[in-house]
């Protein structure tokens, strides 16, 4: 018999998943991420018997280097700056819930992976298990695959603990509060005042919104109710394409090029992502502040995260106790 919550038997887990990072900024590494990665058939739909030669053979020949020459841009003694911020996040939150719960973290591909994640929090005690994926906008290649994950562990499992599931949250108060927050805090360090805010949201292909995918009509929600908060207009454009199928407009290359060939000061950030990582701190930072600049503009910033910092860290709180209600002690 599963004792009440408050029993002193008890123990609640919390397991924040991300997407994922290489164990190291090298290509080996990059090589058994990617794999992993783009296996995956609610990443990449295109049926594997078509697929798998393709990624075994030019995208797994060619792309380890060039993203570990990427990575190596962004490492830190920490590692990777998304393994690091969600362990950070993970450490913040559990010395918020303290004893009640046990906090751990796993990514979706990669290391730490989710299965051991579950099977520790389980030797720990728990009997009962909230995951929280950390993606604001669902997406069947982030948030649903994430879940795929979890219960293709449980289905390895005799004694399963009760499970819970963060929700995504795009157009939850406390997210638009965190956003608002840390974009009003980065928009006041900057020495220039932008004319454009310029969410980018990770890309999808056009096809699985038109399946049904929630997606993009959340990423624009989230959009619409910062630049509401905000009280001035957010653009939105879509990042990270891949391969030759068609992606969600516009695209964020494009649109920098566009405002940067217009004369325009831009301040972009990634409200879709709840971790810096190498889509943000490369692609972002980096080559987007070029394709801007060799447009013609001048003013260029890249707005961080929520990360670990305070507003993010109030919000993820608060989501999660939310969602543990009935769970923790009164």
């Amino acid at each position: 018999m599963t004792p009440p919550a408050g029993h002193s038997g008890a123990r609640i887990g919390v397991l924040l998943v991300n997407l994922g990072t290489p164990d190291a900024p090298e290509p080996g590494a990059v090589r058994r991420y990617l794999a992993e990665f783009l296996s995956d058939r609610r990443v990449v739909e295109i049926p594997p018997i078509l697929w798998q030669p393709i990624l075994r053979g030019a995208v797994l020949t060619t792309r380890p280097a060039k993203s570990a020459r990427a990575y190596r841009l962004i490492w830190s003694d920490a590692g990777s700056p998304l393994a690091a911020i969600t362990r950070a996040q993970a450490d913040a939150l559990q010395a918020d819930l303290g004893p009640a719960a046990r906090v751990t973290y796993a990514m979706r591909y990669g290391e730490p992976a989710i299965g051991p994640a579950i099977d520790a929090l389980i030797a720990a005690g728990c009997d009962r298990i909230l995951v929280a994926p950390l993606y604001p906008q669902y997406c069947g290649a982030t948030t649903a695959t994430a879940v795929d994950a979890v219960g293709a562990h449980l289905a390895t499992l005799r004694a399963q603990p009760s499970l819970r599931f963060l929700p995504p949250y795009p157009d939850d108060p406390a997210y638009i509060g965190a956003l608002k927050a840390s974009v009003e805090a980065g928009l006041a360090a900057l020495d220039f005042a932008p004319d454009v805010l310029l969410a980018s949201f990770h890309g999808m292909p056009e096809r699985t919104r038109a399946l049904g995918d929630p997606y993009h009509d959340q990423c624009q929600t989230t959009a619409r109710l910062l630049s509401d908060a905000l009280g001035r207009p957010v653009e939105v454009a879509f990042q990270s394409r891949f391969g030759r199928a068609r992606w969600l407009e516009p695209a964020t290359e494009a649109t920098l090029a566009r405002l940067g060939g217009e004369g325009r000061s831009v301040a972009v950030f990634a409200p879709g992502f709840a971790a810096d990582c190498l889509e943000t701190l490369e692609e972002l930072a980096i080559r987007g502040k070029q394709t801007f600049e060799r447009a013609g503009g001048r003013n260029f910033a890249y707005l961080p995260c929520l990360n670990a910092d305070v507003a993010g860290l109030e919000m993820l709180t608060a989501l999660v106790r939310r969602e543990l209600a009935g769970w923790l002690p009164g």
